[in-house]
Parts: C-alpha cells; structure tokens; sequence
C-alpha cells in the first residue's frame, strides 16, 4: 500500500460572524487554534484539529455564558480547505442574544442540612449578571458540603427559569442527597517498604464512620506531606449490594526517603564534601527518623546522631533527640578567620495543636572552643597573644593595592620602643568573655503548613516562628535568637503546571544580662543557595575589622624613659606586646604584615531576607515531581545594630541596603539527594561584595 500524505495544512483565518458585543480579536484569543505565527514551528497552534476546534467552541460558548449571554448559541460552524490543499478556513456563526440579570436566588428539593448552613455556599446573587460558572462552581461548593457530612452521592443541579421580557433570570438550586454513606474500609495499595499503621495513623477519615469528602481529602494530602511517597491518589468505590456503603483506597508510589552509604557531593561554598551516614526518614517502614553520620568537607567535620519517633504518643505528639560534634573552619567558607569545636546535644518535643499547627520545645546543651588564627580581627580578640617560635617581628610596609611604600624590615625582638607596643581600643568578643562557653538553651517554635507536598510543593504556605533562649545562670553566655521563616505558593491563572512561590526568611539576636552583644559564631550570614543567588556565600553584610597589631610572641623588652628594659610577655607571662607600623594608612588601617588585605565577611545579629519564584515545568520530562525550574528574584542583606565604628559595611537596619539579584535555577532530586543550579545577575552590588553568577551545589534544593 503507497500512502501519500502531503503536506501538513495551515490554518489561514479564523472568522466569527454575528459577534456584535465583543469584536472577532478578542474572541480569536480564546482559541487554541491560531493561524500562523512566528512560534507555530514549536507550538503547532496552526494546525487544524477537530478536537481542539471543538473545545474551542466551547471555551466561546463558555466565554458568553460567562457573561450573562445565557441564549448564546453556535448556528453552524465550516471548515474548508484551499484547492491547493496547504490552507485552512474556519468559520463559526453565532447568535449572541440579550444579556441577562439574575432577579432571586433560591433552594429547594430535601434540606438534610440547615438551609442557612447551604446558603452561605451561593455564589450567585440578586442583581448579578448572569454566569453559569459561578452556577457551576455552586453546584460543586454545595455538593462538597453536603459530601462533608456523608452525602457522597449528592447532587445538586442549578436550574434557571428565564423571563424574556424583562430579561432575568431566577436560580434555584434543586438539592438531591440521596442516602447517607458509611465508609466500610479503608486500604492501602503500593506501600512496599512503609507500614500500614504509618499511613493509617495519618487518616482523618474513620472506617464504619459517615463518608466525608473533606475528611478523605486531608488524608490524602497527609500522605504527599510525610515525604515518604511521590504521590499519592484515593478513590472511593461503591460496595456492591449496598448504596448506602463505600470503600476509600488508597494508592501511593514510595519514593526514596533517605540514603544509607558512602557519599560524595561538591557545594562551591564547602568544596569536596565526603560523608558515611545512614539518614533515613522512614526506618524500616516504621515513620521514625534515624540519622548516624559522618560528614568531612573543606571547612567542616561533622559526627552526628539523631533520632525522631513523630508518633510518640497515639495522640502525635512527637519525641526525638540528638548528638553531634562539629569541628568548623570559617576561614574556609567566606568568614572572619576562626574555627570552633562543639559537642552536644537536645532533646525535643512537638505538639499538635490543629490539624496543620504545632507547637515545639527543645532543650540542648552545648560545650563550644574557639580558636582564632594568627590575623584574628578585632571584634573577636583584639589582645595579643603567644605565639611559638618567633624569634625576629617582621614590619612590612605593604599598601592595600600591593606595592611597598618602603623596604622591608626584619628587626630583632631584643628591644622594642615603646611606640610600637600598641593598646587596642576596645576588647574583642573573646577578651571579655573567655574562648570556651557551656550553653544551655531552650527553644520554643509554632509552625503551620498546608503545602500539598512534603518535598518540591506547588501549593499551599507554610510559616514558623522559632525563640532560641540560653538559660541564664547555668550558661556561660546570655542570648537569645529569633527567627520567622514563611513560604507561599500560588497557581499560575491559565498555566496549570505554573506556580508562583513566594518566601521570606527574618531573624534578629542579642544578648541580655551580663552578654552585651550576640555571640559571633551564632551571627546571621547572607548570599548564595538559600539566600540572594548570585552573591558569593555569606559574603554579605557587615565586615570585620582588621587587625591593627602584628602579633609578637616571644619575650619582648619595653625600654622606660629612661633607656631600662622592662622585660613583658614571654611564654609564661600574662601580657604580650603589638607591633604597630610605621606609616599607618589611615586610622582604620594600622595593619602590619598581611592584616593590609581587606577585611573579611563577619556577619551580623539582623537578617532579612525574601524571594519570589516562578516555577515552571521543563519541557521533555515525564516526571516533574523530581525536576523543579523557576525564574527567580531574591533579595536580602545582614545588619547588625551593634556596628563599631571601624567596620566596614556594617550598618542598622536600612531597607535601602537590600541587595537584589535575578536568575534562573534548576533543582533535580537524584540519588545522592538534591542536585541544584542557578544562574543569577546581582542587580546593586556594592563595594564590599562578592558577585558569583554560577553557582551549583548537591544536597541543597530552592
């Protein structure tokens, strides 16, 4: 058989004829057919099909009806073909009829329900123009609230009675509820490794209890939430015999919810990161969540072991615990040159107070050593201090730009002037309150979530507030920190697999009592993943100060007035001398040796921060629940309102400081956990920031 197919017909011309209210442009928008254009290569919207016609016609119909044309019709309707066979007319005649108003609203047929209780779902109302989707939508509402209450197999049908003379229209809702169902059974179909008690503690629909629709959607929605299943789906079958009775099945697709292993991943903030852990968020099918790791990357070593039984009680109060040591190199990821070791631990509860709010509580104790480097900054440790084998003080004459204004010297530590034995101006962090702290802290958290998802939501918000407090009187250190976190998703009108995300992230810390100021280490860090993309990690925000003394440490004499050595400092002693340079650059800058290097990001005890997302479906792939695109603007910055005069970029909460970025990202959910990617342009950096318009991370999603 010889099959010659041609060529693909084009649609030359959409016409409407008898249209006189709404002129043929607008009503050719409404269509999915269109004739040529310069994306039709792509779309293929110039392509004739009697499917899309016919929905089209429709969507016209609709469009009308919509709008009080409720006698609106479709006369006929043509579609031709040009001789040569490469073109295509259509052609739809209408009659559009009078507009009309609605004149009562009312119900009628068997009230199992107050009537005042049905009518606050009405959406159509006296003096309204006329619009059978607002009908439509009322016959769903009330159908849903009659199924709210067992009626599963109610019906309700909107029926106008039309006056041509007056042109109005009077609705009534006619109420059919049939008998009231009872759920016999509730199952569970694709949970492999997952528990029944794991899905059936999450119902809120009970078995041998009246059918209710909201009830049976809660449930489901609860099981996308646990994070255990890709999706999950319900359907409600009659039970043969009885029509009074029905089935609720539930059928889900597990996905991964841990990673038991060796692991490697690469974050541009964290280098090579290393790790051998067990993380499981569903352990043995049993809901509970078991983690032992242990993680090493460039700047961070981390041992931890945590556990969460989320059921700890049959009401779902929730009861978890962890230990964790964590040896930290700051210098390595953008901050002021520091490390810390810590070692603890918490015990933690949650409480549900409605069906999407808890409460929490965590009790933790924490044992922190700090170590600062050889250039320690000022608001850190502005004191000198020892350091071993140094036997010359090294005065350098090195300009910010590079070059030396004069030679080099290396003198000996014999014998120093007392112009160069410097006093800070003001103590660091760690001259006034030591260099180990034993904290312990409490904290208090609310949180709300009706995101449909557990992971890669699309609808739904979530917020929480959290109060972190160190205890005083058994705490070393005074503080507090406060923090609001919020995330929104809203469906994009006409692009169903569109969404808009909207997210901001607050915080604020100080300290009390006998703690002037938020500990450094707990300080707010901005820029990168998470943050303003586009801006180099935790490089945003208030800079340090830099070290105005090189540091001598072996035993320094300080010659007196009077040309006697008075011998300080040394391996036993408690003072040490600073060597200051010869020709200071300003007052800012009496740096010596490589302290001439800019300061570094320090952070700050303000954070604000926020983004919107347009999240949009890659073309090409079957599974969007692990593949998440979005066009993106983010925006954010770190204050500090106990700046010191000599730090640089430091500033109150100013609004006007923000920094803004735009770009585009890509999360993809992989084995080893979320692969993500992003590619931004700042759009007001400023002097002191640090722009990195790539940046791809693994572990870490958007």
């Amino acid at each position: 058989i010889d099959v010659n197919e041609g060529t693909v017909a084009a649609i030359k011309h959409i016409n409407v004829v008898g249209n006189e209210v709404y002129g043929e442009e607008e009503l050719g928008d409404l269509f999915e057919l269109h004739t040529t254009g310069w994306l039709s290569f792509f779309t293929n919207d110039d392509k004739y099909s009697r499917e899309k016609l016919t929905g089209d016609l429709e969507t016209l119909t609709s469009y009308y009806m919509d709008r009080g044309y409720l006698q609106f019709r479709i006369d006929s309707t043509q579609v031709s073909v040009s001789p040569n066979k490469k073109e295509v007319y259509i052609t739809a005649n209408v009659s559009e009829g009078e507009k009309f108003t609605v004149s009562s609203v009312g119900l009628s047929g068997d009230m199992v329900l107050p009537e005042e209780d049905l009518k606050r779902f009405l959406l159509v109302a006296e003096g309204q123009t006329f619009s059978q989707q607002l009908v439509t939508a009322t016959e769903e509402y009330l159908t849903r609230r009659l199924g709210n209450e067992g009626y599963n197999f109610a019906k309700v049908t909107g029926i106008p009675e039309v006056n041509d003379e007056d042109k109005t229209v009077a609705m009534k809702f006619f109420v059919d509820p049939g008998k009231r169902t009872y759920v016999r059974r509730i199952s569970f179909k694709g949970n492999l490794k997952t528990s029944d008690d794991v899905l059936r503690r999450e119902m809120r629909q009970m078995e041998s209890a009246p059918a209710s629709a909201m009830a049976i959607e809660q449930s489901r929605i609860r099981l996308e939430r646990l994070g255990f299943f890709s999706r999950a789906t319900v359907e409600t079958p009659g039970v043969a015999g009885h029509n009074d009775l029905i089935d609720v099945d539930f059928e889900v697709e597990e996905q991964s919810s841990g990673s038991i292993g060796a692991s490697v991943g690469f974050a541009q903030d964290s280098g090579l990161i290393l790790g051998l852990n067990l993380q499981q968020d569903n352990f043995m099918g049993s809901g509970k969540r078991v983690s032992i790791g242990m993680n090493t990357s460039q700047y961070q070593n981390v041992y931890n072991f945590s556990y969460t039984n989320p059921y700890y009680t049959e009401d779902g109060v929730s009861r978890g615990f962890n230990i964790f040591y964590r040896s930290t190199d700051f210098e390595e990821v953008n901050i002021s040159n520091y490390s810390t070791n810590t070692l603890g631990g918490a015990i933690n509860f949650g409480y549900p107070i409605k069906e999407t709010e808890r409460l929490g509580f965590s009790f933790g104790v924490s044992d922190t050593e700090i170590s600062t480097g050889r250039y320690a900054v000022q608001e850190i440790q502005a004191s000198p201090r020892l350091e071993d084998d140094v036997d010359n003080w090294f005065q350098s004459t090195r300009q910010l730009d590079g070059t030396y204004s004069n030679v080099e010297e290396l003198l000996s530590l014999n014998v120093l002037p007392p112009d160069y034995l410097v006093k800070p101006d003001a103590p660091g962090f760690l001259d006034e309150n030591g260099d180990n702290f034993m904290n312990w802290t409490m904290t208090s958290s609310w949180s709300q979530s009706t995101l449909n998802r557990g992971r890669m939501a699309t609808r739904g918000a979530s917020q929480s507030v959290a109060l972190e407090v160190s205890m005083p009187g058994v705490s070393d250190l005074e503080f507090y920190k406060l923090s609001y976190r919020a995330e929104v998703y809203y469906p994009v009108p006409l692009l169903r697999t569109w969404s808009l995300r909207l997210r901001t992230e607050l915080g604020y810390g100080d300290g009390y009592g006998d703690t002037s100021e938020l500990p450094f280490y707990e300080h707010y860090f901005g820029g990168g993943f998470g943050s303003v993309r586009g801006f180099q990690s935790n490089t945003l925000g208030p800079r340090s100060s830099p070290a105005e003394q090189y540091v001598v440490s072996a035993p320094v004499t300080e010659i007196d007035e009077e040309g006697n050595p008075l011998e300080r400092g040394g391996p036993d002693g408690d003072e040490f001398g600073y060597v200051a340079v010869t020709n200071p650059l300003d007052d800012e800058t009496k740096l010596a040796d490589s302290q001439l290097n800019d300061s570094d990001p320090f952070g700050g005890n303000v954070l604000i921060e926020g983004g919107a997302e347009l999240l949009f479906p890659l073309p090409f792939i079957k599974d969007q629940n692990k593949l998440r695109s979005a066009f993106f603007l983010d925006m954010g910055n770190v204050f500090d309102t106990n700046c010191r005069s000599s730090q640089k970029n430091c500033y109150d909460v100013d609004l006007g400081e923000l920094r803004y970025s735009v770009g585009v990202g890509v999360t993809w959910i992989t084995g080893f956990g979320p692969m993500s990617f992003s590619l931004a342009k700042p759009l007001n950096s400023g002097d002191y920031d640090q722009e990195e318009a790539f940046q791809f991370t693994l572990g870490r999603g958007f």
